[in-house]
């Protein structure tokens, strides 16, 4: 018996090996893969804290199961962040196995984003064949926001690899005619919401459009199918959020970002319809600048500085105008005051040549271009995910005149890569209809365009140039795409390289007249190859470049985003708003908090989120991300002072929060504390102006009324700290680039090298939040 056993077992074993050997391995596929995990994962040891505001509920979360279900931002479980837990539940995972770093914490989307490209060639190469899914697998790996969302440990490169496996295990129930395989694809659609919430609804009438096409049952069956599937969606979308809803408040965080404490309401409010129709703080508060309907509509609305208007051309240090706006016309002014409104956006300094900017490369945090039809082709969000758009458009009306059968009766009769072309146009136009018309996401939400734009054109670029090489009548589409392409691409190059933006055109315009001509004059086409290879090296050079800029700069950005500027930036990869610990301050609580819940309780998640991942200590965010939510009443809050649970308050200089109320209470009754490097002290009056440990540094302390005064040509870290901004800039760089001299690659690792040391030592460094702010002594409040 035990012989047969061994035998059988044996078989097996030499079956397998068998099937391994057998494999036949796509090693075009496999170079495709090294280079996205190159460009996703190289130099992300220089992540650091990556977006500190997810970072410190990655820290919170390994402490607690409930944290870790709830993805609360703090330790002790006050409030959540304002995001389901599902993608920081890998994170989390990830950080408790390896230790809580910035690598650690974004290895999980590294390896999401890899998926990713492997997903689009598999499910491209199902239907079109293995050229085609190379083609789309490359401009994938290529597409600069994908890489720059890759790179962090926001939730973006979760979500779409979810929702690619999602339309993957859809593809399967049809070419398989296998139910199950259909409800898993709409339960992952579920799973996906419990991502980024409605974002992931984004594709579902691809999903049903799909299915309705391309399964091989009658219409009765197809919904009754779907409608299994959809009972499916909506069992796995609800899972958290009713689980969330359905417990006493009491016994779990605040839902951060919420108005009702509700993670439903959250779903289809703050994460919902606001992104559509404008967004507002948790009180209800709008942010100006966001989105604006036109450009002459944004000309009337506040900057988000709640500065006035500049007036000269260019702008080094200027703040951000709203998005939609004409560009900056100020000329080195420095930031103004901040706005001490409720909601009102963050200043955002420049890092572009023509506009201001929070993120190196992109239009910035804010800043999305002009509600419209071309607004995905603006410069605010081109350079992030559009270069190749063009080609996928053209692709799409070259697809399908390529796949038709020369059965068919009507032109428009489906064949079965037409019906797949539907699938990657029904994810393609709803989203990017959404985006040409939403008033408030920030550009680096764009990546959920890639897959589709990526399958649209790797297809379109494949039957573009058989159409070519056959002498086809759709064969102008080739040259028409290319020449469009450059031209695009030029203008987007032209901020930053004028020279190269010219030698891009010429070069495009050139290996168009070939393309061109040649079908009208040739006998055969078919051994032609060099021209249309040539044309696609030259229209993939420019997004090339600008992918590999957040891998040279070790970018890992709050808000992702990818561009010349980012090698210019001193920075490289910060965090929202790269804020700091002041070391005075934590020394002195660590050696008074007693026995104290909480650390100290502030304003909002931007001063709070150093000092958890710093200390893994609890710090009570009163006011969640922004300092608008209302988690807590002032009864409440005495309440915890008068048991000894919070014993100091700590501001930041934010202005603007929904818990005045409280901080009015703080400043009435409680002690001022105030800090020096040698000494400490408590004085009674509310009065006293706090002593700060650090210089100022040509730095704007938080909350300060006096602008700083205008940094030379040479600074580096011209920015006001961002204690006001409730997101904050990735890198904090304020500089354009000059296309002068430019630091070697030696010089700007040294001075990195040199901040980060400083900020160890307590100085200020890009202007995190909390680096000039008021320390409140609670606790003899009830003696």
């Amino acid at each position: 018996m035990e012989s047969k056993n061994l035998r059988r077992e044996t078989r097996r074993q030499n079956n397998f090996f068998d099937k391994l050997r057998n494999i036949k391995y796509d090693y075009w596929l496999i170079a495709i893969l090294i280079l996205a995990a190159f460009l996703y994962a190289w130099n992300i040891w220089e992540a650091e804290e990556a977006n500190n505001f997810y970072t410190a509920a990655i820290v919170s979360m390994t402490k607690s199961f409930k944290n870790f279900w709830y993805a609360s931002f703090d330790p002790a479980g006050f409030i959540t962040v304002d995001k389901p837990p599902v993608a920081l539940w890998f994170m989390t995972i990830s950080a408790k196995i390896f230790g809580v770093h910035g690598w650690s914490v974004v290895l999980p989307s590294i390896l999401f984003g890899i998926g990713s490209v492997y997903l689009i060639y598999n499910l491209v190469s199902k239907r079109f064949g293995k050229i085609p899914a190379r083609i789309a697998a490359l401009i994938m790996t290529l597409t600069p926001i994908v890489v720059a969302d890759s790179r962090t440990n926001n939730m973006d490169a979760t979500l779409v690899f979810f929702l690619l496996l999602s339309v993957w295990f859809v593809q399967k129930a049809v070419l398989k005619q296998q139910q199950r395989f259909l409800w898993i694809g709409f339960a992952l659609v579920g799973f996906s919401f419990n991502i980024k919430m409605l974002q992931a609804f984004m594709i579902l009438p691809a999903l049903y459009l799909y299915y309705w096409l391309s399964a091989q049952v009658n219409w009765k069956k197809k919904i009754m199918h779907l409608s299994i599937a959809t009972v499916f969606l909506a069992v796995f979308t609800l899972i958290w959020p009713l689980s969330v809803d359905m417990t006493n408040s009491s016994n779990r965080p605040y839902e951060g970002g919420s108005e009702t404490n509700s993670a439903l309401e959250l779903a289809f409010g703050y994460n919902g319809t606001q992104r559509l129709l404008g967004q507002t703080t948790g009180t209800g508060g709008a942010f100006p600048g966001m989105g604006n309907k036109s450009s002459k509509n944004s000309k009337s609305m506040t900057p988000p500085s709640g500065s006035k208007k500049s007036n000269s051309k260019k702008s080094n240090n200027a703040p951000m105008p709203p998005s939609g706006t004409k560009k900056s016309s100020s000329k080195g002014n420095p930031p103004a005051k901040p706005s001490s409104k409720k909601g009102n956006a963050p200043s955002i300094p420049s890092g572009n040549k023509k506009q201001g900017t929070m993120t190196g490369g992109g239009g910035g945090a804010f800043n999305i271009g002009t509600a419209g039809p071309f607004r995905l082709l603006q410069k605010e969000l081109g350079p992030q995910i559009s270069w190749l758009m063009l080609l996928a458009v053209f692709g799409v009306i070259s697809s399908y005149a390529y796949f038709r059968n020369s059965k068919m009766k009507k032109w428009y009769a489906l064949t079965p890569q037409r019906k797949e072309l539907w699938l990657w146009l029904g994810w393609l136009v709803p989203v990017g209809g959404f985006f040409s018309v939403a008033s408030f996401f920030h550009p680096y939400y764009t990546i959920m365009l890639a897959p589709a734009m990526a399958a649209l054109a790797g297809i379109g670029i494949y039957t573009m140039i058989k159409q070519w090489r056959e002498k086809s009548l759709w064969s102008m589409l080739l040259p028409i795409s290319i020449l469009a392409t450059s031209i695009l691409q030029a203008w987007y190059l032209n901020d930053y390289y004028p020279t190269l933006s010219w030698i891009l055109l010429i070069a495009g315009i050139i290996i168009s007249i070939p393309l061109f001509v040649l079908p009208w004059i040739a006998i055969k086409l078919k051994n032609k190859r060099v021209w249309p290879i040539t044309a696609l090296i030259i229209v993939m050079l420019a997004p090339t470049w600008w992918s590999l800029t957040p891998t040279l700069a070790g970018s890992s950005d709050g808000i992702p985003s990818a561009g010349p500027s980012l090698l210019s930036s001193v920075g490289g990869g910060g965090g929202m708003g790269n804020s700091q610990v002041d070391t005075t301050l934590l020394k002195y609580l660590q050696k008074h908090q007693g026995n104290a819940e909480y650390l100290f309780a502030t304003d909002d998640s931007s001063t709070a989120a150093p000092y958890i991942i710093k200390t893994g200590e609890a710090v009570m965010a009163m006011g969640g991300f922004n300092g608008t939510d209302k988690a807590i009443t002032l009864k409440q809050f005495k309440k915890l002072v008068k048991e000894g649970k919070v014993k100091y308050y700590y501001s930041g200089g934010k202005t603007g929060g929904s818990n005045n109320q409280i901080v009015n209470w703080i400043k009435k009754h409680a002690k001022k504390v105030t800090l020096s490097s040698s000494n400490t002290q408590t004085n009674n009056s509310s009065s006293v102006t706090v002593a700060s440990k650090t210089k100022s540094n040509g730095q704007m302390p938080s909350g300060s009324t006096n602008p700083p005064s205008k940094p030379s040509s040479s600074s580096n870290t011209g920015n006001a700290p961002s204690g006001n901004a409730p997101s904050g800039g990735p890198n904090g760089n304020s500089q354009k680039p000059t296309g002068k001299k430019k630091l070697t690659k030696k010089q700007l690792k040294k001075m990195k090298k040199s901040m980060k040391k400083s900020m160890k030592n307590g100085q200020p460094g890009q202007g995190g939040p909390g680096q000039s702010g008021t320390l409140y002594d609670l606790s003899s409040i009830y003696k």
